[in-house]
């Protein structure tokens, strides 16, 4: 499922270039003569900030539609729903010869990212099994990098073509390039769900492990019709399950992993590598994707490993410390010094580096952990859509930040200060909000939130793990098949965890 998300992320990565773009600047920009009479193009901040930010725009709105459409149609049908979305608003800007039709369809595309960015990793970790959830998680943000990265080789191909079909190219490529199963189960079609679950683990459906995990899902299903049909107020209610507390951790958390900077190295790296005097802009930001991808499969082989937590605020450390020595060469050094300019290359490297290892996927995985599955998909989409709207956010006032000219700040490198602030606020969020869930399954996660703290929770999840705790007495439902060779269950009274 991961490898789908290329052509929505390559979407948002081919922007940085094609603004950059000598015949794309002449169609869509503004004219300028200099002294001498020498006709030149710019685009203007507010063009700017639209054309960029109004796909978060769409975005924020996609992924608020996804718990409706995700749950009314089901996680595959829902993404392959907003995947067609996307691909109109693809063919509106490759229509596009001024900034209203291309703004229209930078919305559009909106839609089938951010409708996709939801239910994406929610189907990934509802089918993961939970040794590997987090790499499979991790994966999604792999083929995010690898997406801006094809973005970045594709437009510094055309970069130089005479006509429109240096914008074209790029755009038209974007396009080549487990809710069934708890529904089986709350309708009693248990054949079917061991079924579906044996596919998803690829193994028999008389294994030890599909009956298993059969168990942990049932028992937990069962919890979750107790508690009752739920609403979007319930994510913010508190209550044993801490349902408040977890919501707005996975708000936050997407926030920050936007005010973490990053989308301003892809948004408008190209251009703020040129005006830092660095040749080769177009190059420099192709070597930024490649680290992009290359540091991100460091993170999917660790978050298994070492765990979300340590991740994220080893993270947050270095990409604090990136930030603010980037800021502090570029401030103090300006534009015109060949070895400072390698230094903001070079640290601007090691945040993204820094970023893909950590951050960029551990967002997703965390965020697809948390939530009970009574608003799951609602936590999710709400979640997911405060990601974007961060996103619309930075993209409008970026341009206002950085740029020179009357009315923006003219921050150029120093606008990494705020940055690196940011960073420092995400060390600390973690260290106070964000528990360890490595090695749970998600029936799991759940029992720790009800039960421990937040510094306590590596303690209380190996505790999880080693005695193997659970909220139903999930042997209840791993039971012998019938005559008819359905499989049989009686669910047994709820036990406490203190008995």
């Amino acid at each position: 499922m991961a490898r789908r998300w290329p052509l929505a992320c390559y979407d948002t990565g081919y922007i940085s270039n094609v603004k950059a773009m000598d015949y794309w600047l002449q169609l869509f920009g503004t004219q300028t003569v200099d002294a001498s009479g020498n006709v030149s193009y710019y685009l203007k901040s507010s063009d700017s900030s639209l054309v960029t930010s109004i796909l978060s725009a769409g975005t924020f709105i996609g992924a608020l539609l996804a718990y409706p459409v995700g749950d009314r149609l089901g996680r595959r049908w829902g993404i392959q729903a907003f995947l067609v979305l996307f691909v109109i608003g693809v063919a509106m800007q490759t229509a596009a010869t001024a900034i209203p039709l291309f703004a229209v369809g930078r919305v559009f595309a909106g839609f089938g990212v951010g409708g996709t960015s939801c239910l994406v990793p929610m189907y990934q970790s509802e089918c993961a099994p939970k040794w590997i959830r987090g790499a499979v998680i991790s994966g999604y943000q792999w083929m995010i990098t690898i997406g801006l990265l094809i973005a970045a080789v594709v437009t510094n191909a055309t970069k130089n073509r005479p006509d429109a079909s240096c914008y074209r190219i790029p755009i038209r490529w974007s396009v080549f390039h487990r809710l069934l199963l708890d529904w089986y189960i709350m309708k009693g079609r248990d054949e079917d769900a061991y079924r579906s679950l044996a596919r998803i683990l690829s193994s028999e459906i008389d294994s030890p492990v599909v009956r298993e995990e059969f168990a942990e899902i049932a028992a937990n299903l069962h919890h979750e019709r107790a508690v009752g049909a739920t609403s979007y107020l319930d994510c913010f209610r508190s209550g044993p399950g801490r349902n408040s507390l977890r919501m707005w951790t996975g708000i936050g958390l997407q926030s920050l992993q936007q005010l973490t900077g990053i989308n301003f190295i892809f948004y408008y790296g190209t251009t703020y590598f040129q005006n830092s005097g660095i040749a080769n802009a177009f190059i420099i930001t192709i070597a930024t994707d490649v680290v992009n991808v290359g540091m991100t499969v460091p993170g999917i082989w660790a978050v298994d490993r070492y765990g979300r937590r340590s991740l994220l605020l080893i993270g947050a450390a270095s990409m604090a410390i990136s930030q603010l020595i980037v800021a502090i060469v570029g401030t103090v050094i300006g534009s015109g010094n060949p070895a400072g300019q390698k230094v903001l290359v070079a640290f601007v490297c090691i945040f993204i580096g820094s970023f893909a290892a950590t951050w960029g996927p551990l967002a997703w995985v965390v965020t697809a952990e948390i939530y009970p599955l009574s608003i799951r998909a609602k936590a999710m989409s709400m979640s997911t859509a405060a990601n974007w709207l961060l996103n619309l956010i930075i993209g409008i006032v970026t341009p206002y930040m950085v740029d020179s000219g009357a009315g923006n700040a003219d921050l150029q490198s120093k606008v990494f200060f705020i940055w690196g602030g940011f960073c420092v606020i995400c060390f600390l969020f973690v260290y106070f909000v964000i528990p360890e869930t490595r090695g749970l399954k998600l029936e799991q996660v759940d029992l720790l939130y009800r039960n421990s703290s937040i510094l306590g929770s590596n303690a209380y999840r190996k505790k999880l793990i080693d005695e193997d705790l659970h909220d139903e007495d999930k042997d209840a439902y791993i039971q012998p098949k019938n005559t008819a060779g359905s499989p049989v269950h009686e669910e047994k009274a709820e036990r406490s965890l203190t008995e």
